[in-house]
């Protein structure tokens, strides 16, 4: 019995060890998180709001940290902050430590059978409300652990700073470092008028007749906009498909449209497709997300469902 209690007792000093190395190491990853929030937000109270923290307690994680390592990780005064030279090295090793723990984390979620987590999309507003949402929400139904988080933006965002997990452009394949891509359908957009319009000011046959007709174009405002170009009078010009098709049923000019809206106002009557030509426009669909060694399955299933839907959506 002595030589027993001699063997295990060894063995339950060594369990404790390592469950206090465990825990000292949950705490340092714990404080190491707020530290890399407070460097990239540049203030306590930025990584505070972003971490849904008070300023105090994100101050008192990073003082509680610098006490365990033995250093100081910022210059502080009233109005900046920056890192020290050991700061900076911590820094660096952190976010690596970090990054490769994500990596194990979205490998096992890629193991699992069932899309968890939450996906985080950004799509153009009009398409990405009308076309796209409505697939993914489907797939949210389908998969009580799957949350959705859409941005719908008709500008380009930055999907790694944003931290998306997916976005969807129109216009075609670019390639931007440190994305993946792959294309999920193509839209056509027609060329439409109201019916009074064309009552008014005649019905053209080519584009070439445009020069005599308004044009209502579509567009970002946010660069310089001609008022006249050879192929008709630039009359109205917004970056809102819903309020160009408003504008076109108004009667204030020839509105080019994609398919998948202009098929529901030329149903009703509100619009007439032109014959023209060449009728149709043909824009390229691509999904893009941020290269990494692991595909999470909530990414994978979105993909195949829009792969898979979207094509019958733009028609």
């Amino acid at each position: 019995m002595e030589g027993r209690a001699e063997t295990v007792a060894p063995s339950c000093r060594q369990f404790g060890s390592v469950r206090d190395t465990i825990s000292g190491m949950s705490d340092t990853l714990s404080l190491s998180s707020v530290f890399l929030a407070c460097a990239d937000a540049g203030s306590f109270a930025a990584a505070g709001r972003k971490l849904g923290m008070s300023r105090s307690s994100v101050g008192k994680a990073v003082v509680r940290l610098e006490t365990q390592l033995g250093v100081r990780l910022f210059h502080r005064t009233t109005r900046s902050q920056s890192l020290t030279e050991d700061g900076a090295l911590y820094y660096e090793h952190a976010h690596r430590a970090v990054e490769a723990l994500e990596s194990v984390r979205q490998l096992l979620e890629a193991g699992r059978h069932e899309p968890a987590g939450v996906l985080k999309v950004t799509a153009p507003v009009v398409f990405g409300r009308r076309c796209v949402a409505p697939l993914l929400l489907e797939l949210v139904a389908e998969h009580p652990r799957l949350g959705l988080e859409m941005s719908f933006n008709d500008r380009p965002v930055d999907l790694i700073e944003g931290g998306f997990d997916l976005g969807v452009r129109i216009g075609g394949p670019r390639s931007e470092d440190g994305l993946m891509m792959r294309r999920i359908g193509a839209m056509s957009a027609v060329w439409c008028a109201a019916p009074a319009y064309l009552t008014r000011r005649g019905t053209p046959r080519s584009e070439a007749e445009f020069v005599d007709h308004d044009l209502v174009m579509y567009g970002r405002l946010d660069g310089e906009r001609p008022g006249r170009n050879a192929t008709g009078a630039m009359r109205v010009w917004l970056d809102d498909l819903e309020a160009l098709a408003q504008a076109a049923r108004a009667g204030l000019g020839l509105a080019r449209l994609p398919c998948w809206l202009a098929g529901e106002e030329v149903a009703r009557g509100a619009l007439v497709q032109l014959e023209l030509d060449n009728p149709r426009q043909r824009f390229e669909v691509v999904a893009l997300w941020p290269q990494g060694p692991f595909m999470p399955l909530r990414l994978r299933a979105a993909l195949d469902r829009l792969v898979a839907r979207l094509p019958e959506v733009l028609s």
